[in-house]
């Protein structure tokens, strides 16, 4: 099966916060990672998400260290559509 990741560096004017993740992430930027696997068969290529992760500060008390979390797409997009709408803090 062929993979592809793609990175992305994405930020939020404001604190905001998604599922699955149970506490606010302060404003700033944030690298999402996106695997995509190539549908076999085809006869042009054509890729399936299959994750969607993004990298956060550590929950406290460990907030020098990194988290990589499993997030859905879904979410993402929403918590971007409202930190678009929203006035900056």
């Amino acid at each position: 099966m062929t993979m592809r990741s793609r990175r992305e560096t994405i930020t939020f004017r404001n604190p905001f916060q998604l599922a699955g993740i149970d506490r606010v992430l302060p404003a700033g930027a944030y690298e999402v990672v996106t695997d995509d696997e190539m549908i076999e068969g085809l006869s042009f290529p054509v890729f399936r998400r299959v994750a969607t992760m993004i990298t956060v500060p550590g929950a406290p008390p460990h907030r020098s260290s990194l988290e990589l979390i499993a997030i859905a797409a879904g979410d993402l997009a929403e918590a971007r559509r409202l930190d678009a709408v929203a006035q900056p803090t």
